[in-house]
């Protein structure tokens, strides 16, 4: 396979990944979108923001009940008092950041 194979497959890949990224907002520009529907995205972010934050305070295993890791607990407590607190989110994440790190050094 020649080298122009390889460059148009990642300028393929490439194109398919940015299309869906950038397509919505395209098209949402073109379109008024209903206040209700506007608001149900509204909740998206957070929704994706706490099933991602579930995903990393919890160990799956098949077959069992979700087990708990004290450690990522422990440092979140701090960054959701700095975010109800500041809402700013570089300083929730550089919370969670130091105290997860300084509880992995002790």
């Amino acid at each position: 396979m020649s080298n122009y194979y390889y460059l148009l497959t990642l300028f393929g890949c490439a194109v398919v990944t940015w299309i869906p990224r950038v397509l919505p907002f395209i098209l949402t520009k073109a379109i008024t979108l209903p206040p209700t529907f506007e608001k149900f995205l509204s909740y998206l972010p957070m929704t994706i923001l706490t099933a991602l934050l579930l995903q990393s305070l919890l160990n799956f295993q098949t077959g069992h009940f979700p087990t708990v890791r004290f450690p990522e607990i422990f440092a979140c407590i701090p960054a959701l008092i700095v975010g109800i607190r500041t809402n700013d989110l570089m300083k929730i994440v550089l919370t969670g950041v130091l105290g997860i790190a300084l509880l992995r050094l002790l």
